[in-house]
């Protein structure tokens, strides 16, 4: 076959796969800058905007609407506008948000955050979409399996996006630290910080815990790099991608969605499935622990202790781990398998959770909040990657669906974190943690077990046809 044939039943060449690589990079990169912005801004809340909890209060909001444009809007705005429009148009619904920090009030961020969660489901459907899509075209050039190219991609997509925190805060951190670097978290009373920091903290102990304002001028200039990061993103998407609809004759039940009521009904229809049942409380667990890492620990451990100088960088050592743990254990998926990776990530965030619940952190203990966002993050690329990839090779054919119950339930992890962070003591929601951690986890060996059990029956019953024939 020559370069210029195609291959069969594809419609495709076979020197398309270096346009689907470029494809997925597009879609990496200009994810890693968006997020840049909108990471970099969400970490900054409980801090710049801490006054009548706004700045927390704004990210519920988010969340909430995100649930209901998972539950009402992805399915419909991905067919409507397609993948690469409905990023496209995604981002630039996440604009307002980053533009209201620079007159952050009630009246501001709150509408401009209801207005983000609602682009926010189908951005997501729609990346997770097109790397479940572009698996399937590249494994009809390749021979190689969907669901092994889907690890990879999401394995390379995790490892750019990432850095996200790395960029984020590096940005927010040397724009914040030029100038007078003191302490932004100050205590009425000094002798009463080793009781009220790590889990005993409660944020809204206000007795206790005052946070000083950053200067106004600092902010805006924050707000206007990461304005012009989104805005980078954006064009990139619009210029550099290509449709999906190139590689629809290389998709399996293409045709099995539909248009209006009936892919609301087909969303909500697929938590029916037992399977994504068993998966729902693994995918809050997601969501749970981000938000809680970069809401609870960095103002129950890091601020309290050392001041919120010091939480960016904790926050891009947790970046840079995440980012380099996807990486690797894309490639160690292939090598040991899905299961021994996520009985190790159990085991270590398990130990993780121990530790917060029993260390008091101090004044000179900021070694350890870093080898605590190391491992987390090297946690969480095991759980965003191979709990995303478990997804796209159980429902391959309603990627659309099924990753929007994915953001669906993650969203809803994270806005209970949001929720309750201002009223509940640190150390009860680690034990939330803990409890949520092992129903869910409880629930993926029951797919596994089951999935497992279902191709062993399909082979007894492929090898008995043989027999027969």
């Amino acid at each position: 076959m020559t370069e210029e044939q195609k291959v069969p039943d594809s419609g495709l060449k076979p020197n398309e796969t270096w346009r689907i690589m470029k494809n997925v990079a597009v879609v990496t990169v200009a994810f890693m800058l968006h997020f840049t912005a909108y990471s970099g801004a969400a970490n900054l809340q409980s801090s710049i905007n801490a006054e009548a909890g706004l700045g927390t209060a704004s990210l519920a909001a988010i969340y909430a609407t995100f649930i209901f444009s998972n539950i009402f809007l992805t399915s419909a705005v991905i067919k409507w506008l397609g993948t690469k429009w409905t990023i496209c148009v995604s981002f630039m619904i996440y604009m307002p948000y980053i533009a209201s920090q620079f007159y952050p009030t009630f009246y501001t961020m709150i509408p401009a955050a209801l207005v983000q969660g609602f682009g926010s489901g189908p951005l997501w459907c729609a990346k997770c979409t097109y790397l479940a899509v572009a698996a399937e075209a590249h494994s009809t050039l390749s021979n190689i399996p969907a669901g092994t190219l889907l690890v990879r991609f999401l394995g390379f997509f995790f490892m750019i996006y990432q850095t996200n925190q790395v960029w984020g805060n590096l940005i927010s951190s040397l724009v914040l630290s030029s100038g007078n670097n003191t302490a932004a978290l100050t205590s009425v009373n000094e002798t009463m910080i080793p009781i009220v920091c790590g889990a005993n903290f409660l944020a809204n102990a206000d007795e206790q815990t005052v946070l000083t304002p950053q200067p106004p001028e600092k902010i805006q200039m924050i707000t206007g790099i990461y304005l012009a990061c989104m805005v980078a993103a954006t064009i990139l998407v619009a210029v550099g991608l290509d449709s999906m609809t190139r590689y629809d004759s290389c998709r399996k039940n293409k045709n099995s969605s539909s248009s209006g009521f009936a892919l609301l009904v087909a969303t909500l229809k697929h938590l029916g499935n037992p399977d994504q049942l068993l998966l729902v409380v693994i995918t809050v667990f997601n969501g749970l622990h981000q938000a809680f890492f970069s809401a609870d620990f960095t103002a129950s451990f890091v601020s309290c202790a050392v001041g919120t100088g010091t939480v960016g960088y904790v926050m891009m050592t947790y970046g840079v781990s995440d980012a380099v743990g996807c990486f690797i254990t894309g490639y160690m998926a292939k090598v040991f398998g899905r299961l021994p990776l996520i009985i190790c990530a159990l085991c270590v965030h398990g130990g993780l959770f121990v530790t917060l619940l029993w260390w008091r952190p101090h004044v000179g203990d900021d070694y350890i909040m870093f080898i605590i966002a190391m491992l987390w993050g090297l946690c969480d690329s095991v759980w965003t990657v191979q709990i995303n990839a478990y997804y796209g090779i159980l429902f391959r054919g309603k990627e659309e669906a099924a990753f929007s119950n994915y953001r669906l339930w993650e969203a809803f992890g994270y806005i209970t974190t949001y929720i309750i962070s201002s009223y509940v003591m640190t150390r009860y929601k680690v034990y939330l943690l803990i409890c949520v951690l092992i129903v869910g986890v409880s629930g993926y060996f029951t797919v596994e077990y089951r999935e497992r059990k279902r191709g062993k029956m399909e082979r007894e019953k492929k090898d008995l046809s043989d027999v027969k024939s």
